[in-house]
């Protein structure tokens, strides 16, 4: 029986039940039905219990049967509520292993994986071993080779090279520059018996620069020889010392008094000073500007010489290979 809604709970026929709102009929022997033909609960159908009739006309009680009907609507919606919620707990479970395992195989990807044996790749072609030269590239050229080899320290030698400008500082200290002389007569540009060394030696040019600072004058001579071995020797067997160069605003200075000589080398140069006060007044131990005055124009001399080896060497590095 339906109302256009849910259908009612039907009751299990017994055998020769009609349907409800009828009298019992006699069965197949002219049995009258048995108990539970209307409304008594038959075990193994876990059906509601029938409501009984309301008097002996077998007239149904349809207020009962409405009660009955809209309990069992209200289990079933509990049903179908619990089986809604238990249904969207599995989808979701679903998912997310899905996702799980979607996320494993790009991981998978993203990282490579690893390659079956035997399997060729084609994603990426494989990166080259990085190749070395056996042949080690050739070290620098050292300055000192080019102050020291006359093959190779070819660059003009002039006293304005080794001396350029109007004046120099040395660490603080201004020394104007009087006047220069270059000459392939090394012996007659010296004093004492540095010129029979120097000729000894093989001295091939000297150049000289004077310079002066508070009543200090001193000349710086440069020499070159055919070898390192030839500087060293004239260094070593230096006796009297380079002539004092006048001119250029700096009078006469280290003539019948006594002055401050000194000699050093480096490569095949020698240079040698000569300082003195430019009134004449004999240099002693006491006197630290003129000691000062010979250290700076030395350690002037050196850098000028290391200089020329430093350019050379540059320029041989930046040449084009021949």
């Amino acid at each position: 029986m339906s109302f256009g809604g849910p259908q009612w709970p039907q009751e299990p026929q017994q055998q020769g039940q009609q349907g409800y709102g009828y009298p019992p009929q006699p069965g197949p022997y002219g049995q009258q039905p048995g108990p539970g033909a209307y409304g008594q609960q038959h075990p193994g159908h876990g059906q509601q219990q029938w409501p009984q009739p309301r008097g002996g006309d077998g007239t149904p009680d349809w207020g009962a049967l409405a009660d009955a009907s809209a309990a069992g609507d209200r289990r079933r919606r509990r049903l179908l509520v619990v089986g809604g919620i238990v249904a969207t707990v599995l989808v979701g479970a679903l998912v997310a292993t899905a996702v799980v395992a979607t996320n494993k195989k790009n991981d998978e990807a993203k990282t490579g994986g690893p390659t079956p044996t035997g399997a060729v790749t084609t994603t990426s072609s494989p990166t080259p071993a990085p190749t070395f030269s056996s042949v080690a590239p050739p070290p620098p050229p050292d300055p000192k080779d080019y102050i020291t080899d006359p093959k190779k320290d070819k660059a003009p030698l002039t006293a304005e090279g080794l001396f350029p400008g109007r004046k120099l500082t040395m660490y603080g200290r201004p020394y104007k520059k009087g006047a220069t002389s270059s000459t392939t007569n090394c012996a007659s540009v010296t004093q004492g018996g540095l010129g029979s060394v120097l000729q000894k030696n093989g001295c091939q040019k000297l150049v000289r620069a004077t310079y002066v600072r508070d009543g200090v004058a001193v000349t710086v001579g440069v020499a070159v020889f055919p070898s390192e071995k030839a500087a060293l020797a004239a260094k070593k067997q230096a006796s009297g010392g380079v002539a004092p160069l006048a001119g250029a605003g700096v009078g006469n200075f280290c003539h019948a008094t006594v002055c401050l000589r000194r000699s050093n080398s480096v490569g095949r140069y020698a240079y040698f000073t000569q300082a003195g006060f430019t009134n004449g007044t004999k240099v002693t131990q006491k006197d630290t500007p003129v000691f000062r005055a010979s250290d700076d124009l030395g350690t002037f001399a050196f850098n000028q010489i290391y200089a020329r080896g430093k350019s050379q060497a540059k320029a041989a590095a930046s040449a084009p290979p021949q």
